[in-house]
């Protein structure tokens, strides 16, 4: 039978029943019925069904965009869907998405002979989780919680309510994922200088060059928009949300090719000027460095591999970011021992794969959920 001959009923079935936004774009560009029946229906909720299957919990995610200082972040919003809610949804799904693919590489690192994909339910937990730490660093890693008041105790008591919505099972698949993005920091984004050494001569294993390292401290005061033309703030951030508009690595530009070579080695580049220190430096960078939500980390990942370029991005922060470490690690401590949970048995726990995103005993049970 013609596709033509099909009911529209069951056309629009046919859309329904996508897998990713994707696939219903595709579908509604193959023939002009098929785009005219449609942009005649309800397209938004078809939308909104597949973003949940391909993205989802959507729920979440209107948790994290609709964020703002007004209201407290532990406060549970709603907000009617619309075309621009979407859009903002779609692209925090597609940051999810990328740590899917990111998550089994550093989840098995040491035992790589057992990698797997993760399962439906596991990439579920994954985004479920990102959602929920982006959450926390957009409402706590900003200008307003500097270093001098992190400790005072309604800040601790505000960002403590927030982890309290979440059950410590829940709390124990965001630290599994902190894990990971602290491994992409601290070994592709700030490698110590140990780091540095040991893969220069992993790539050059005959060279007797010896790397000259930056014995000072890191954050140079140079100009932030010199770091070979990369960044580029954004001349106009929107003063409503300028952590967001004017730090968000979507308003920044990317270097040229030519110095995108972390190990290049010639007499205008020594790759021991990209170590971030040794031991106890590295360490205070990296817990710096974690302040920075998902979609920063991802980005710099992918479009910083030079030093320079990262220590310009994080000037454009401004000063409350330097010397004030991440505090999401404290506050899941405090909420903890609320609880009565050892703290140290928890992250045991789910470093051996028993609870948080990956559970080893339950990975291919269909009651896993």
């Amino acid at each position: 039978m013609s596709l033509h001959h099909l009911a529209t009923e069951l056309l629009l079935h046919v859309f329904r029943s996508c897998d990713t936004i994707l696939d219903v774009l595709n579908l509604s560009s193959t023939c002009r019925r098929l785009r005219h029946i449609f942009h005649q229906s309800n397209k938004l909720q078809t939308f909104v069904k597949i973003a949940e299957i391909e993205f989802g919990p959507m729920h979440e995610i209107i948790q994290l965009v609709t964020q703002n200082s007004s209201q407290p972040a532990h406060l549970t919003r709603t907000a009617p869907m619309n075309i621009a809610l979407l859009k903002q949804a779609v692209q925090i799904g597609r940051v999810a998405q990328k740590w899917e693919t990111i998550y089994p590489i550093k989840k098995w690192k040491t035992d790589y002979e057992n990698r797997r994909s993760l399962t439906d339910n596991e990439r579920y937990r994954l985004r479920r989780a990102i959602y929920r730490l982006w959450l926390y660093h957009r409402a706590f890693h900003v200008r307003l919680y500097d270093r001098f008041t992190r400790n005072f105790p309604h800040v601790v008591t505000e960002r403590a309510q927030l982890l309290h919505n979440w059950s410590t099972a829940e709390l124990a698949e965001i630290e599994d994922l902190r894990a990971v993005i602290g491994d992409v920091v601290q070994n592709h984004i700030c490698p110590s200088n140990g780091t540095i050494q040991r893969k220069f001569h992993k790539r050059y294993p005959g060279t007797n060059h010896q790397l000259t390292f930056n014995i000072h401290l890191n954050y140079p005061s140079s100009d932030p928009t010199s770091a070979y033309g990369f960044l580029n703030p954004n001349p106009n951030p929107n003063p409503v949300d300028s952590h967001f508009h004017t730090a968000h690595p979507s308003n920044f530009t990317e270097s040229p090719a030519k110095y995108r070579s972390r190990f290049r080695n010639d007499l205008f580049h020594d790759p021991g000027y990209e170590g971030w220190g040794d031991e106890i430096p590295h360490y205070y960078v990296v817990q710096d460095m974690m302040k920075l939500d998902p979609g920063q980390v991802l980005w710099l990942r992918e479009h910083a591999p030079l030093k320079e370029q990262v220590e310009g991005y994080v000037r454009s922060l401004g000063d409350w970011f330097r010397e004030n470490g991440e505090t999401f690690g404290d506050t899941f401590e405090w909420v903890m021992k609320e609880r009565g949970e050892n703290v140290e048995e928890v992250r045991m726990a789910v470093e051996d794969r028993e609870i948080g995103i990956v559970r080893d005993m339950q990975a291919f049970s269909s009651q896993d959920n």
